[in-house]
């Protein structure tokens, strides 16, 4: 069964870890693979400060349990490995203290237009996986991503869960439109019976 969820309104770009300086600029922790996009931005949308979800990912919709507010974004610049961002209303330094661990998000509409064969992690859940020869492995539940390597898809199914690597020797075929992935199971992937 397809997982149901409905598509996010909001994608995360990144989180506020703490003010920087006194006059209310943020320094926000980037979480999008387009940071440089960010200043191009006129509103951002900032999820409450309590949404300290340790899951908060590039390209992963924000929970719609998560309070959404939207701010005109006045500035934003990139600075060593973070940007550093100004909100309008956010004018000093105890304003800014108030912002720590929010997450800062899009609208889906306003995020960045993929080239095809590209794809949004939340685009990827629920997506049915079966094996080449028709065996049904289940859905994928979660996408892992990391620097400098591959995603590696999480799907949960009859044989339980499952990692398997995005890599050509494994996904064979992905189809978005009728949420179907299909796959080669190489050694060392799933324990053979």
């Amino acid at each position: 069964m397809l997982n149901s969820r409905p598509e996010p309104r909001y994608l995360a770009i990144g989180r506020i870890l703490r003010p920087h300086g006194i006059d209310g600029e943020l320094r926000m922790e980037i979480l999008t693979d387009y940071p440089e996009r960010v200043a191009r931005l006129r509103f951002v949308y900032v999820g409450n400060a309590d949404y300290m979800d340790a899951d908060v990912r590039p390209d992963v919709g924000i929970r719609p349990d998560v309070r959404i507010r939207r701010y005109h974004l006045r500035s934003a610049r990139l600075h060593k490995d973070a940007l550093l961002i100004k909100l309008e209303g956010c004018e000093d330094r105890n304003t800014a203290e108030t912002f720590r661990g929010a997450v800062v998000a899009v609208s889906v509409d306003d995020a960045i237009p993929l080239d095809e064969g590209e794809y949004y992690h939340f685009q990827m859940v629920g997506t049915r996986v079966e094996t080449e020869t028709g065996e049904v492995l289940g859905e994928v539940v979660d996408v892992l991503s990391t620097p400098n390597v591959n995603d590696v898809y999480v799907v949960h199914g009859p044989r339980g869960e499952l990692l398997l690597p995005a890599i050509k020797d494994v996904i064979l075929d992905l189809d978005l439109d009728a949420r179907r992935m299909v796959v080669h199971l190489i050694p060392g992937l799933v324990d053979i019976d």
